[in-house]
């Protein structure tokens, strides 16, 4: 900086600036206050379905998120403007003093060409000589360089804020020029540290990146910085080489135990970078796509994804970045395996390979295992991915069916979720203990959590979570399907249960629908699509239905009901579920055009028996665990239904469908976990309180006592739930509405478990 710039600088426009970014805060304030309570919140109140409800519903949330953003950025761009502002007048009154204490000691300072001179008077020196002149001079020197350093980084700052995204706003906060300014002195530090060689890092060398990793992570402007100066082929090297024993040994010797957390915080790091929009990170992007079928170097038998893959298990990705590398590693897989036909031979980890996955669970060769991680935090790449195209009938594959049933097979067409699913070959793997890694399949079960409900695997929906749109419910369809067609995919790898049990939960209003078997094609006749209008009253859908046949349904729940964790989760919701929906459809006040009946024992007979079939159809496939080789205890279902109530504890509700309007009635004296006061709360109190006392006993019930008692338990759960929606609604006729929801719960019940041995013979048990 000029020496006369900062001595003489005026500052009010500066202050004018700051004043007026001020102002705009207040102004986005009040928008934002009107985007979220106005229009997102009549968004989410309005009673839309179809397409509307999708995309209507989440174009209005991304808009309103858009004002919050907008809020964020301006106060972050206000807070450095006026932090640079206050720093620059601190130096121009540290130049100012220091010239006036020169003048004091007979020292006359000259603004020259953008510098400056300090002499000594000619009437009369000053008492050091030559030594005050030196000193005033340096100390003026400093002063401008750290106003210098005050307005580059300010303009960098800037900049990089601003560059983070193309279009719209960055929720990136920084409250001064100190804090963005240090984000880029770090990432510079930091990937001077990750481009040494890998035999030339010290212990030192790792905790440094490990630690600033850790802290900056999160940070947008570090992540893109630090990613693109290290640059797509610097960051495979740098994980490579540090997992090389004969190369990084210095490190490894006295760090590797701790290469785990470096893993974690390098992928946080890198997905908060792949959010950014600058030039630099595209191109970081889409280079580090066309490496994935790359060897890292010509003597390398190490691809590109195998190392990436790895360093994508944490964090949220780019969606676009996450399609154009699942398409990429797909292909790749596709010429490894011949189309399928084998298993990948080049993600096969062999003795002499690298660990480049570090939490135990797996060798990190297969790069699938690590990207499907990656979906399972990113719901809309996981969807795209799953929905897209393996191999198609025109290829070159040994995958055929007999679709039209005529005897001859033809060549199938595969989706991703086809081939992963029910085809793929999957490597051989193992984990730290030396056991088979079930890492692989897990992580897949997780992905399609997150590409059929669309918010994160191992979250809960929330009032934001859009209803399932037209993709989600396609990949429904065909997981049911699929399970239906060979309950092995699922059995023989029971891990996966947890993860199909909470997708089953979320699809509760379209899994009732299927078992009243209404015809909901557009051929049915008129008397069917009569049935089934009023069929979509009783379980209304927001956003697409996934419809599914009555039989796939139950051999699904069976398979389901099998594993205690899958069982809990579609157990308890369908109860939250079955609550809601008597509390729902017996107020008075609902408009007429949402009604399925003024007929109240046939409304709530109906309800009860939707629900008791969903149960008893869970509980025969929880008999056959009990009773079969694995011999599941009855006491771990029972804890499995109990740990539920964490769950849902201060989370959102069932409501009556993803997405569709529900306003719960209080019910006094009603609570779950000390939160919920509804109708639902005063059922899932009972289902816990009485799952936490089953789970304390020695031994389960015999199978048929246990066939009872789950009979007794439904009846007594849909009572409660029929009684209190009437209680709430001040209806005269509790006790009939009581005793037609324990007629409906009974029957449906049995119905469920006589219809269980008819789809599933081999599932017959004696009941």
């Amino acid at each position: 900086m000029d020496f006369e710039a900062l001595h003489s600088a005026n500052f009010k426009l500066l202050d004018d600036t700051v004043s007026d970014w001020t102002s705009m805060l207040t102004k986005l304030q009040s928008l934002k206050k009107d985007a979220h309570d106005g229009l997102q919140g009549k968004a989410l109140k309005a009673d839309w379905a179809g397409d509307n409800a999708v995309i209507g519903r989440e174009f209005i949330g991304k808009t309103a998120g858009e004002f919050g953003d907008a809020l964020t950025q301006a106060t972050s761009i206000r807070d450095i403007m006026l932090d640079t502002r206050d720093e620059l007048k601190t130096q121009q009154r540290l130049l100012k003093d220091a010239v006036e204490r020169g003048r004091g000691k007979n020292l006359t300072v000259t603004a020259s060409g953008g510098g400056f001179t300090v002499r000594e008077n000619p009437d009369k020196k000053a008492p050091n000589g030559q030594s005050d002149v030196d000193g005033l001079r340096d100390e003026l020197q400093g002063i401008l360089n750290t106003a210098t350093e005050i307005d580059s980084s300010a303009a960098t700052s800037l900049k990089a804020l601003v560059d983070l995204v193309d279009h719209g706003f960055s929720d990136a906060v920084y409250k001064d020029r100190d804090s963005a300014a240090n984000a880029v002195k770090e990432a510079d530090r930091l990937a001077a540290l990750a481009k040494k060689k890998p035999e030339d890092l010290t212990p030192a060398d790792f905790d440094a990146l490990n630690a600033g990793l850790g802290k900056y992570s999160g940070d947008p402007i570090f992540s893109e910085h630090f990613a693109t100066t290290l640059g797509p082929k610097g960051t495979l090297d740098f994980w490579a080489g540090l997992n090389d024993p004969h190369l990084a040994y210095k490190v490894g010797r006295e760090r590797v135990e701790q290469y785990d957390d470096l893993q974690k915080n390098l992928s946080l790091t890198l997905a908060t970078a792949t959010q950014a929009d600058t030039p630099d990170m595209s191109r970081w992007k889409y280079d580090m796509v066309n490496m994935a079928d790359q060897p890292l170097s010509k003597n390398s038998t190490t691809f590109g994804a195998q190392v990436m893959s790895n360093l994508m298990r944490w964090g949220n990705f780019d969606d676009q970045f996450l399609k154009d590398y699942g398409t990429k590693l797909i292909d790749t897989e596709k010429k490894m395996s011949d189309n399928g036909r084998h298993m990948p031979i080049g993600w096969q980890h062999m003795g002499m390979d690298p660990l480049l996955n570090r939490t135990g669970t797996d060798s990190g060769s297969d790069p699938m295992t690590g990207f499907l991680k990656a979906l399972a935090n990113s719901p809309d790449a996981a969807t795209d991915f799953f929905n897209a195209d393996f191999v198609t009938k025109d290829e070159d594959h040994d995958f055929e069916e007999d679709a039209d049933g005529n005897g001859k097979n033809e060549k199938r067409e595969l989706s991703n979720f086809d081939y992963l699913f029910e085809e793929r070959d999957w490597p051989q793997d193992r984990d730290s203990k030396g056991e088979d890694s079930i890492e692989g399949r897990n992580n897949l079960a997780q992905a399609l959590e997150a590409a059929t409900t669309g918010h994160p695997a191992g979250e809960l929906p929330t009032a934001n979570t859009p209803p399932h749109n037209a993709d989600q419910a396609k990949l429904m369809e065909s997981l049911v399907k699929s399970i239906s067609d060979d309950n092995k995919r699922l059995t023989e790898h029971s891990y996966m249960s947890d993860s199909v049990g909470q997708i089953a939960s979320e699809y509760l209003p379209d899994i009732n629908r299927a078992t009243t078997d209404t015809n909901p094609s557009a051929d049915a006749t008129p008397t069917e699509k009569e049935a089934r209008e009023r069929i979509e009253k009783l379980f209304p859908v927001a956003g697409t239905e996934a419809v599914m046949d009555h039989r796939e349904v139950s051999r699904f729940l069976l398979t389901v009901g099998q594993n205690p964790e899958g069982y809990a989760a579609v157990e308890v919701r369908q109860k939250e579920y079955m609550a809601n929906l008597m509390d729902y459809h017996l107020n008075p006040d609902l408009p007429a055009d949402q009604r399925y009946s003024d007929n109240k024992q046939l409304l709530v007979g109906e309800i009860a028996h939707a629900s008791g079939e969903v149960s008893g159809t869970l509980n025969v496939g929880r008999q056959e665990a009990v009773a079969g080789p694995a011999e599941e205890s009855d006491k771990k279902y029972e804890q499995s239904v109990a740990q539920w109530k964490n769950g849902i504890s201060g989370g959102i509700g069932m409501g009556i469908g993803v997405g569709t309007s529900f306003i719960a009635s209080p019910v006094v004296g009603a609570a779950v976990g000390g939160v919920a006061t509804t109708v639902s709360g005063s059922v899932l109190e009972a289902v816990f309180t009485d799952a936490e006392g089953h789970a304390k006993e020695d031994a389960g019930a015999k199978m048929g006592e246990h066939w009872e008692n789950g009979l007794d338990n439904n009846i007594k759960y849909t009572q409660a739930a029929a009684a209190e929606a009437a209680k709430a609604h001040h209806l005269a006729d509790a006790d009939d509405i009581a005793e037609w929801a324990r007629t409906g719960a009974r029957d449906g019940y049995q119905h469920g478990g006589d219809f269980s041995g008819r789809v599933a013979p081999e599932l017959q048990t004696d009941i």
